[in-house]
């Protein structure tokens, strides 16, 4: 199913890019600074296009504050652009930068409520859940609460609530904090498993190691992408 949201008007939509799963295109963003009357608009984006096919792995990199988080929320659908427009193919599962879990639900609690906002019926979240738990190996603390949990078991439950409803595209906002060297690996075995099921992955990242893993490496500078 295609999901199209015009964020406004624009010529320059890449229509010709048959087979992309997100293709945004001249997305701007401002925020206003200051108060009346020193109020400033200060621009974030100003025109930036991305296009990411089916199943490939793409890195969105840039300095801090150079509008990556900014852009991200905007392909989501969580922060409107002021301008640009973005198309996705598929279901998309995001993964924040900042984990948005509640201290007082164990992790089993957080699959079953998110599943139940992706609309997953009971079985399918159980098996989601058993996979996601296995494949990034924190299954000893799905009865915990988040509280209890450390930083690294924290952000592999952000990623697993991102992956519960299997999405054709996943953004990632700075995904690797908080990993140890195991995760890490599993990570990229799960993101390579992905890419050859035809699935896309976007990493947003102030630096990007191991390049050879990504298909492509899309900068972020003075508001605009450069590929």
């Amino acid at each position: 199913m295609t999901k199209l949201t015009t964020l406004a008007p624009n010529d320059r939509l890449a229509s010709a890019a048959v087979g992309a799963g997100l293709t945004a295109t001249g997305i701007t963003k401002s925020y206003r600074r200051g108060m009346w009357p020193r109020r400033q608009e200060v621009p974030v984006l100003r025109g930036a296009d991305l296009i990411v096919g089916a199943g490939e792995v793409v890195g969105l990199v840039g300095e801090n504050g150079s509008g990556k988080s900014t852009l991200m929320k905007i392909l989501v659908g969580a922060l409107a652009a002021d301008a640009g427009a973005v198309e996705v193919s598929g279901r998309v599962g995001y993964c924040p930068q900042e984990p948005v879990l509640y201290e007082r639900l164990t992790c089993d609690e957080h699959l079953e409520l998110f599943g139940v906002a992706y609309g997953m019926d009971e079985q399918a979240v159980s098996s989601a859940a058993a996979a996601l738990y296995d494949t990034l190996g924190f299954d000893r603390w799905r009865a915990s609460q988040v509280a209890e949990l450390s930083g690294g078991t924290r952000a592999k439950l952000n990623l697993a609530i991102a992956l519960l409803a299997d999405p054709e595209i996943l953004l990632l906002d700075e995904p690797y904090a908080g990993f140890d060297w195991d995760t890490y690996l599993r990570f990229w075995e799960l993101t390579a498993a992905r890419r050859a099921s035809g699935r896309s992955v976007v990493v947003i990242s102030h630096f990007v190691a191991d390049q050879e893993r990504f298909d492509r490496i899309v900068q972020l500078r003075d508001g605009r992408t450069v590929q």
